[in-house]
């Protein structure tokens, strides 16, 4: 999904990679992924209370809307992570390439033991659309850190469909008991998208490691440690051991 920002939220701004460089400690190896990767940085969008009329909460008092430009196909998420670093709100990338756009975002929260440094999460992204698809209103909220859950939801939602066929199933049946109870906090929903992600790129590092190995006690080894990995995704409610096969 894609939104229509507020045209008073507007701010048309680009950003220099050197200036990225700077505030992220970039090294030669980051700015060789910039160069490669990416053609243009604009500061597209300012959600504030002064420009979307909604409050500020402790952790959320803006969110900005940063437009990538890419050369390639694909973008490293180490340039994402080094402009999430360089600006201290969190941010909402439009990714575009070959007129395509998609959104892409990583969870981050102010640090409880240092409130001037950031925690982010994993990223997550929303699958291509067309440039001129059709772009929704923004979600209906009372300030902005609910806004900014509203906005990451369908990307931690979407993001299942991409990691494997029926994972976006699997995601929400843990939570679809309690959708009439209290709603399940967005930090719950990111770290059990996490967990599922972490344990379903083990499983695979071990299928990898048993096609391998040629040592039948080794494999046998292997197999117990894989059948393991795979009922331990099972619990999370990921995908069924035999879509894994």
């Amino acid at each position: 999904m894609l939104y229509d920002w507020p045209r008073a939220a507007a701010f048309g701004r680009v950003i220099p990679k050197n200036k990225i460089y700077e505030h992220a400690g970039a090294n030669t190896a980051l700015k060789d992924l910039f160069v490669r990767e990416v053609d243009q940085i604009v500061w597209s969008h300012k959600l504030a209370p002064e420009t979307i009329n909604l409050a500020a909460t402790k952790s959320v008092a803006e969110i900005q809307v940063f437009r990538i430009l890419q050369r390639e196909s694909a973008v490293n998420q180490d340039v994402l992570r080094a402009i999430d670093r360089a600006i201290p709100f969190p941010l909402i990338f439009e990714m575009e390439h070959g007129g395509r756009i998609k959104l892409a975002a990583a969870y981050k929260r102010p640090s409880e033991s240092d409130s001037s440094r950031w925690v982010l999460g994993d990223y997550f992204e929303s699958d291509w659309l067309l440039e001129n698809a059709f772009r929704a209103a923004l979600p209906v909220a009372l300030d902005m850190g609910t806004l900014y859950e509203l906005l990451l939801s369908p990307l931690i939602e979407g993001q299942s469909v991409r990691l494997m066929p029926g994972m976006a199933e699997a995601l929400q049946a843990p939570f679809i008991a309690a959708a009439t109870m209290e709603p399940v906090p967005l930090e719950a929903r990111i770290a059990h998208a996490e967990a599922i992600k972490a344990k379903t790129r083990e499983v695979e590092r071990i299928k990898a490691r048993l096609a391998r190995e040629k040592q039948f006690n080794k494999r046998v080894a292997i197999n117990a440690e894989l059948r393991a990995a795979k009922q331990e995704l099972e619990r999370l409610g990921g995908p069924s051991p035999t879509s894994l096969r």
